[in-house]
C-alpha cells in the first residue's frame, strides 16, 4: 500500500532580489539557502507555497 505521495523541493536560486512574501514562503518551506531540500506532504497548502515561488525552486514528486 502506498502512502501520501511526497513532494521533493529544492532551492535552486537565491532569494537576492525576491520579495518579501517569497521570502517568507522558502522560510516557511524549511528553505534557507541554494540546494536546501525539504521533502513535504504533497497537499494543496504545499502546492500552493511552491507555486508562489517556482523560479526559485524545483520539485520533484517521490513515493
Amino acid at each position: 500500500m502506498s502512502g501520501m505521495a511526497r513532494l521533493k523541493v529544492t532551492q535552486v536560486r537565491s532569494v537576492i532580489g525576491s520579495r518579501q512574501n517569497q521570502r517568507d514562503t522558502l522560510r516557511s518551506l524549511g528553505l534557507k539557502r541554494i540546494h536546501d531540500v525539504v521533502v513535504k506532504e504533497d497537499r494543496p497548502e504545499i502546492r500552493g507555497m511552491v507555486a508562489t515561488v517556482p523560479h526559485l525552486v524545483q520539485v520533484e514528486e517521490v513515493e
